[in-house]
């Protein structure tokens, strides 16, 4: 099995009928996918079994901040709806990514006198994200 760096991944997005651009400055993401499921247990059985139901996902952005970042960092504003594409080993053709829309739900921009702005972005996925392969 194949290991990857992840310094060569990047993260595009885009406010809905937008065109895509990709996010400045970013130093981590995390896209989580969960589904829930359904008890499916009846009399008679010895343990209960279960089916799977719906699916959820959200997903979070960590950046150095970048006011000059228009199309990527800035259009991330909290209510905006977006379209994303997660690219954990770069855009190469073959290369893996991840694509959906979603709602952000959150933005915060820190700082200290001894340290770099910072910009987190939080993301709720609405409907399900899909996996391909980079043409």
């Amino acid at each position: 099995m194949a290991t990857t760096k992840g310094s060569g991944g990047l993260v595009k997005v885009a406010a809905s009928g937008g065109s895509v651009a990709t996010i400045a400055e970013v130093r981590s993401y995390t896209l989580d996918v969960t589904a829930d499921t359904v008890e499916d247990t009846v009399m008679g059985d010895s343990a209960r079994t279960y089916k799977p139901s719906l699916t959820t996902a959200t997903l979070s952005v960590d950046c150095y901040w970048d006011d000059t970042d228009t199309n990527g960092q800035l259009v991330l504003d909290e209510a905006v709806e977006i379209d994303f594409e997660l690219y954990p080993t770069g855009s190469g053709s073959g290369e893996r990514y991840f694509s959906g829309s979603g709602v952000v739900t959150s933005k915060s921009v820190t700082a200290s006198f001894d340290g770099m702005v910072e910009a987190s972005f939080s993301v709720q996925v609405s409907g399900s994200v899909t996996e391909a392969a980079v043409a």
